[in-house]
Parts: C-alpha cells; structure tokens; sequence
C-alpha cells in the first residue's frame, strides 16, 4: 500500500515519550502523568492541566502561569518545527477497520523521519498500511520478505512462498511483466565439472515502463572491496552516477511520474522509486570464501561474482500479471512448487526467457513499450 507523505506534530495515545499524546510520560501536549508541553495531567509540562510543575498550566504546582494557561501561546506549543516527526495517511484502499479512518500514521522518536538525515548510517521510519503501523528500519533488502531475490538465486513470492528458480548462465528471464511495468533479470553463473546445472545468480534488472528503461546491474570484479562501489546505474541507455555526499540521491521526472534512487549505504546499497509502480531495496554483494567453499560453487579466483539481492514493494499490479516472480501476485495464483523440501522449484524458463536484458517479449509477457506518437513534418 502506497502512504502519504506530510510532516506535522507526533499526537500518540500512551505510556511513554510523545508530543500531544494521552498518557504518563514525558511529552508535548499530552494527557497524563509526567514531563510534558502542553499536556494534560499531573506532572511537569507546559500548558497542561493537572498538578505538576508547569508554565501555562491549569492546576497545582511550580512554574510560570500556575493555574488557567494560554494555549494559544505559540512559544510554548512544542518543539521547533524541524525536529517534528513525519507523520502519513494511508490511501482508502487501506483494509477496513486499520487504517481506514484517514487517521494519520506517525513515526516513532528512534525514528522520526521516513528518509532520516544521515540515511545511509540510521534507521528510517517505515509506514505499513496494512498493519496499519510506523515502525523503524534499515532500508535494506530483507531476503527473507515478500518479494526478495537473493542467493542462488532464492525467491519469496508475493503469495510468501519461497522458491527456487535457476535459469540459465548468461540467460534474460522476465521476472515481472504486467501492463504497466515490464523487469527483467540477467542471470550470471558457473556450472562445476560433474554437475547437470548451472549455480546462477542474478547481476542485472531491466525496469521498463512508458517509453524508459533503468538498468541497475553489479560490475564485475575479480576481488570484492565493500569500500568500492560495484553498482551500475544507467538511465534510458545513458549512465547515471548517484551522488555519495548531499542527499545521496539522483532523481528524474519526465512529466509523468517520479524516479529516484536513494543511496542506503556509503557503497553498493540503493533504494529505487518508480512512483506508482514499484519500489526497490538492492545491493550488489559478493560471493565470499566461506560461502564458496561451503556450497562447493568453486568460483573462479578471478572473479567475486558480485550480484544483486533485491527486494520488491509493487504497486497497482493487475490481476494477470505474470512473470518468474509476478505471478505469485496473481490473486488466483497456486504455488506449483513442493512446500518442505530444501530447494523448492519453479519451472517457467521456457516461458519467462527473452532475447536480452532489455527485451519485453516472451512467451507469456504482457507488457508492451507504447508506441510513440510522431507528428509529420511538412
């Protein structure tokens, strides 16, 4: 579910520290017991009502204005404004009873703002409309979530079951493929002697969508340095460089809708934004020594096999999209893979395979780039 995005005062009902919330606690404006700012309730605060210690508060106590307040004093109505927490309405969609009422959402003091100051070292506030909850997060692929990629390669469907799908070394498979919004995957790989298959992991995602394509793939690199950058952003055909200092962002918008990419890390961490269609945590990884040896992969000792773990958030998918990953999504979908063995597999590679990285077409693609509209010269 997608969130709307405000900033405004933190009003909390509760034990604990909040501004304008009901109950015991430091806090602004809050209805209780405790250290507040114009709050209700015995303690210390400004403009409360209770016995306490207080400016511009109704009751018994120590302070400035003992007895009827001026609330409409705007000196003491709470913290400045920059240090006021992000707070969302989630859309109508939301599921009845949650977060449906058009009550906003607002994030926790341990993190107040969606994308924090220092976003690539702390933690952001994330709104989940269906629980209808703001919680604290580190904005990272999480492969054991809805809608991951990661390992060799390892999905969590959006059905929430977990599969395998292999591909094919050097092969394009179409991950999702919808009416609005087309990716693709670019599966690297090594096949040991004695083995009838390929270990394969995923170096490189094609998004298309109206007439754009964004590529975000992992360089190839003989030995792995976290402290180098190994992520490959291309824009349209053309490369993109995100900026590491500032606010770390590079973003487009081409008359229709927004795309940023975010860094989430000093290196190799990104979170990409197509707005009204999907949402993206990668990060471009290596295969480690432990790793090789225990998997028995026997990479090569020039290559790290740097690859991506991913993990997708769509929005307004239709009920027939399809894809290694998209029909997982489908409201009528059944899992075909066997839930309890190690490594449960999903077919489909005749199906989902296209010519390149860049190709929409397959057998059971649906997207189509639209066509361009040309005005005659005469």
């Amino acid at each position: 579910m997608e969130a709307t995005f405000v900033q405004g005062d933190d009003q909390g009902n509760g034990n604990g520290n909040g501004n304008n919330g009901n109950g015991n606690g430091n806090g602004n404006g809050g209805k209780g017991n405790g250290n507040g700012n114009n709050g209700n309730g015995n303690g210390n605060g400004n403009g409360g009502n209770g016995n306490g210690n207080g400016n511009n508060g109704n009751g018994n106590g120590n302070g400035n204005g003992n007895g009827k307040g001026d609330k409409d004093n705007k000196e003491t109505e709470g913290p400045p404004a920059d240090t006021n927490p992000d707070y969302y309405t989630c859309p109508a969609t939301s599921p009845v009873g949650r977060c449906s009422n058009n009550k906003p959402l607002v994030c926790p003091p341990e993190c107040p703002y969606r994308k924090p100051k220092k976003n690539k070292k702390v933690k952001g506030c994330y709104i989940d409309c269906d629980r209808c909850e703001a919680t604290c997060k580190f904005r990272r692929a999480n492969c054991e979530g809805y809608g991951s990629i990661c390992y060799d390669p390892r999905f969590v469907g959006g059905d929430g079951v977990m599969f395998y799908f292999h591909g094919a070394k050097g092969g394009n498979f179409a991950l999702v493929s919808d009416d609005k919004i087309h990716i693709n995957a670019h599966f690297i790989g090594t096949r040991p002697q004695g083995r009838t298959r390929d270990f394969t992991w995923v170096q490189a995602l094609s998004v298309m969508f109206d007439t754009h394509n964004l590529v975000l793939a992992a360089k190839r690199v003989s030995k792995w340095d976290n402290n180098v950058d190994s992520l490959i952003v291309r824009w349209d055909g053309d490369t993109v460089e995100v900026p590491t200092d500032g606010e770390g962002e590079w973003r487009i918008n081409d008359g229709v809708r927004d795309v940023v990419i975010e860094r989430t890390d000093d290196t190799n961490s990104v979170r990409v934004t197509v707005t009204g269609l999907v949402e993206m945590d990668i990060k471009v990884t290596p295969i480690g020594a432990e790793e090789n040896r225990v998997h028995k992969y026997q990479i090569p000792s020039d290559d790290a096999f740097a690859h991506l773990e991913t993990q997708f958030k769509f929005v307004n998918l239709s009920d027939s999209v399809d894809g290694v990953l998209g029909q997982t999504y489908r409201p009528d979908f059944v899992s075909p893979v066997k839930v309890g063995v190690p490594m449960p597999m999903m077919g489909g590679e005749d199906k989902y395979q296209t010519p390149s990285l860049l190709s929409p077409l397959c057998k059971s693609c649906r997207f189509r780039i639209p066509a361009i509209e040309m005005v005659a010269q005469y």
